[in-house]
């Protein structure tokens, strides 16, 4: 295991008073919630984990997310649980070579975990790829497990990609390329082989993506990219009509994946010390100890489809997260006036 790099020294924070400061960046900065509910706006504590770029919930273990670390990082699978945003397993997969690019993780409905070495930055420079397999641990602590390793070539072609997402019903696993003038969905056969190429075929059309999530019934198809998201109808394996997510804006927006129970969607980033925050989707159940009404979202009031991420839930923004963008000007300008106000008092007194 090579060894993990610490996590960088925080930056120094201006002179303003500290419970004006907290006060005005609190609303703003999802946190691990004080009750410890799970599936809440949490942090990922680990610094192992400095470039998480997939999530995937766990079926076993409720509260519980599979995250994998980018490029450069060795066969390794972390359980984080939300309600601390601390790592309760780490897996090492064994008998895969050295992973080269993980940038996707999704759970089948067959209980395995699958794992995706799809990415490649060169768009196109590797003949294939690989898709790592292995059953969820029925229990969360440190291991090693045996993967199945599966051979991956596209019919048109080598490609980049970022979204790995397995059928929760048929069990077929999609691959989403990644290109700046679009990319495409990418089906793979109805049984992955091992020892034998696997060609996964183009069957849609999909802006730039950089991860993917089945909801739990199989019939939405949620893909974000850095700056937007989208959720499909899906049916027979086919993509159909589309809406725009209000996804909440991030650093470097890398993951998604829906909760257990499909109430919500989990938007996660690259980063150490990066923040997974939850958006709801309508008639989704609220997390188990608040007192909001069931299904409705907090702080909004719109929903747009079954499966589909409440338009209220980012409510002033148009679905790349400009609306983030605008709270966090207000923010600093208001601790701005703030701290020149308290200066300027303090020179007349």
């Amino acid at each position: 295991m090579r060894p993990y790099p610490s996590r960088p020294a925080r930056l120094a924070v201006p002179a303003v008073p500290a419970a004006a400061l907290l006060l005005l960046l609190g609303a703003a900065c999802p946190a691990v919630a004080a009750d410890g509910d799970p599936d809440r706006d949490f942090t990922i504590e680990d610094s192992r984990i400095t470039e998480s770029s997939g999530l995937a919930a766990s079926r076993l273990h409720p509260g519980v997310y599979w995250t994998h670390n980018d490029s450069d990082d060795g066969p390794y699978v972390f359980a984080v649980d939300s309600r601390t945003g601390k790592t309760v397993a780490t897996i090492t997969m064994r008998g895969v070579g050295e992973p080269r690019d993980v940038e996707g993780i999704s759970i089948g409905p067959d209980g395995d975990i699958y794992v995706g070495d799809i990415g490649d930055n060169l768009d196109g420079s590797w003949s294939h790829v690989w898709i790592y397999r292995f059953p969820e641990p029925k229990v969360l602590r440190d291991a090693t497990v045996t993967a199945t390793q599966y051979d991956v070539k596209y019919a048109d072609g080598a490609r980049n990609a970022e979204a790995l997402m397995v059928h929760p019903t048929t069990g077929r696993v999609y691959i989403a390329s990644k290109n700046e003038d679009g990319g495409g969905l990418y089906e793979g056969p109805a049984k992955l082989t091992a020892g034998a190429p696997n060609t996964f075929r183009r069957v849609g059309e999909v802006p730039w993506v950089t991860d993917g999530a089945f909801s739990p019934d199989g019939r939405s198809l949620v893909l974000r990219s850095y700056f937007s998201a989208r959720v499909y109808d899906f049916e027979d394996g086919r993509l159909g009509e589309s809406r725009s997510v209000a996804a909440p804006f991030q650093r470097q927006a890398e993951s998604v994946t829906y909760t257990a129970d499909g109430s919500a969607l989990m938007f996660g980033s690259e980063g150490a010390g990066s923040e997974v925050v939850r958006v709801e989707v309508e008639g989704g159940a609220k997390p188990s100890g608040d007192g909001e009404e069931k299904g409705k979202p907090s702080g909004s009031s719109g929903s747009s489809g079954s499966g589909t991420p409440s338009s209220g839930a980012g409510e002033g923004q148009d679905g790349d997260g400009k609306g983030s963008v605008g709270l966090g000007a207000v923010i600093i300008v208001g601790v701005g006036a703030l701290w020149f106000a308290l200066r300027r008092k303090r020179g007349q007194g």
